[in-house]
């Protein structure tokens, strides 16, 4: 058994590796989709290596709507396999692969017109109850009368909405779910290295043998060796493609998908609502103590790295949740907005990104070279062991079967033990019980390495904030065992501060970098330089849509909206943001409207 622990030792191990080794697969990505190959990879007992140019998890795979589900929605498409694919991943997720990590959850379908709707609405969700099979973890659907749901969601418009059905599906927080996979493949031996770039493939003659990466941190180049390479690129596979001179069978269309996150007191609901729109769907999700409403499925033609959700895309989930909601949802109450791009498989240039389907393609451009692209997050396991599949007909060698189906990811087992023992742990360490069940539904059997911590300091069992279930335990362990390597990884995907808080977390900047500075090897400069590169980032994501930045400076900054000591900016929320390049600082006040 290896170590899952990704921390800076592992790091420096990993990068010593790529320089030495020669793998049987090197993985490209570190999305869900890539964490997975590594996985369905490395538990079939070949040498395996993934870069990733950011974080784990740093494009689409933390800017989801959270849920597992198959797909209440494509019912309405006639893709009846995909629906059920989803579905029997979904229940093999909360029972077996990581129940300590994907929860079920309540939705209510608010239903119109007594007699049309009931028939319609119930007609698919018994299909989509009897599509997910005999194994059967979460409640059939069920419907409730007007009465019932003045009850149970007293936000829903009582002059409008004459019932409900409920049903259920499961929700994740994408970005801990993929980093998690991502310890489990180093668990089975997979090299997991962040911070490195793919530059151009190693080939000889029409075969790819590996690639040429660049570690970012130093700008070093290495040459990774491999039997077949793998690319997991999601939204940025056609731009890598063209980067490598392949012509792959299929292009990537880019879908946006935005949301908003509320406080707890702006929707009163025992669950969460699903609504149909003119284009799409829109879902009210618990989450903890907020709401995530979201998403839209609009085309995107901008930058893939760094997706907004513009004002019209907030105008648009508001206006149509509040459809439905009493009292109105307003933008003031808006606490957090995120983004993320959806790659969708397209043969047709003018197809619609909401008619496009979400399945899977997998291709094979070059000898020694495959490529995946499309599918959802729910069947991320499935997308990972056809690419792996392909791939593994590249090598000289016969290659086992894959068995993630029966793997549990880091922390599952011994989970549901765990939860009996909620009393009993809380009493021994002096956490209160909220805190051991936060806890245990974030790192499950891992709970015992935060324990650990907490017992050799203390202090780590103080709170980060009164206003966040966090413990300063989990911003040391983020650093030292999941690979966090920055504020912005600690705060955007470790936690998700980044949107949980309303200004962003920026009165937690400074002891989020002191607590992970000694695990980082880091100074002053190295504190300073995170903090600030967060907060610029911040500026772009949330900052760009809502609100206006007025801003003075003392010289040029680059890629700010400042040039020459003044400029505007566009912002989100209260607070103060400052960006800089070398000694050059520029502090903006925020104005709420233009």
């Amino acid at each position: 058994m290896f170590d899952p622990r990704l921390g800076p030792e592992q790091h420096r191990d990993a990068l010593a590796a790529l320089a030495t080794e020669r793998f049987d697969v090197l993985v490209i990505g570190g999305g869900v989709t890539g964490v997975g190959a590594a996985l369905d990879a490395a538990s079939r007992g070949l040498r395996v290596a993934l870069v990733e140019a950011h974080d784990l998890a740093s494009g689409t795979s933390s800017r989801s709507s959270k849920l597992i589900h198959g797909g209440l929605r494509y019912l309405e498409q006639y893709d009846f396999r995909l629906v059920r694919e989803a579905l029997q991943e979904r229940e093999s997720l909360v029972t077996l692969l990581a129940p300590h990590l994907v929860k079920p959850v309540a939705f209510l379908y608010p239903l119109h017109e007594k007699l049309k709707d009931r028939t319609y609405v119930g007609a698919g969700l018994a299909l989509y109850d009897v599509l997910r099979g005999f194994q059967r973890a979460l409640p059939w659907h069920k419907h409730l009368s007007q009465k019932n749901i003045a009850q149970i969601a007293p936000s829903l418009r009582q002059d409008i909405v004459t019932g409900a059905i409920k049903y259920f599906d499961a929700q994740v927080d994408d970005a801990r779910y993929t980093m998690m996979v991502a310890r489990t493949a180093a668990r089975h031996g997979a090299v997991i290295a962040t911070g490195v770039a793919c530059e151009s493939l190693i080939r000889e003659g029409q075969r790819v043998t590996g690639a040429v990466v660049r570690n970012l941190e130093n700008s070093q180049l290495i040459n990774v060796k491999a039997g077949v390479t793998v690319m997991c690129a999601g939204v940025w596979s056609d731009e890598l493609h063209a980067k490598f001179g392949l012509k792959p069978g299929y292009e990537v269309r880019m879908s946006k998908g935005s949301h908003i996150v509320l406080p707890g007191s702006a929707i009163k609901s025992e669950a969460g609502i699903i609504l149909k729109t003119p284009v799409s769907v829109l879902f009210v999700i618990p989450w903890e103590d907020k709401w995530i409403v979201g998403t839209t499925d609009t085309e995107y033609t901008g930058d893939r790295n760094e997706p907004l959700a513009s004002r019209e895309d907030i105008d648009y989930i508001l206006e149509q949740a509040n459809r439905i909601l009493k009292p109105q949802l307003r933008f003031e109450d808006i606490i957090g907005v995120y983004a993320g791009l959806r790659p969708l498989v397209s043969k047709k240039a003018d197809a619609s990104t909401t008619k496009l389907s979400r399945e899977h393609t997998v291709d094979r451009p070059a000898p020694g070279f495959v490529s995946i692209a499309g599918g959802k997050y729910t069947t991320y396991r499935v997308m990972a062991q056809d690419v792996i599949d392909l791939a593994a007909k590249e090598l000289k060698e016969d290659v086992s079967s894959s068995i993630t189906a029966k793997l549990p990811i880091v922390g599952a087992d011994g989970y549901a033990a765990l939860l009996q023992q909620i009393t009993l742990i809380s009493a021994e360490t002096g956490l209160a019980e909220s805190a051991i069940t936060h806890l245990l539904n974030r790192y499950g059997s891992l709970i015992s390495e935060i324990l650990e911590l907490i017992e050799n300091d203390p202090t780590l069992a103080e709170p980060l904030s009164n206003d966040l279930p966090y413990l300063r335990a989990e911003i040391h362990y983020a650093a030292s065992h999941e690979g966090a390597r920055s504020v912005d990884d600690v705060l955007s995907r470790r936690t998700r501060i980044s949107f949980e808080s309303s200004e962003n977390g920026p009165e937690l900047l400074d002891e989020v970098s002191k607590i992970i500075a000694p695990v980082l090897g880091w100074n002053r400069v190295d504190r300073a330089h995170s903090i600030e590169s967060y907060r610029v980032l911040i500026w772009f994501l949330h900052g760009s849509t809502t609100g206006a930045f007025v801003g003075v400076g003392l010289g040029l900054v680059v890629g700010v909206g400042v040039v020459e000591g003044v400029g505007v900016g566009l912002g989100v929320g209260p607070g103060l943001t400052s960006s800089s390049t070398g000694d050059v600082l520029v502090a903006c006040v925020p104005e709420r409207s233009l």
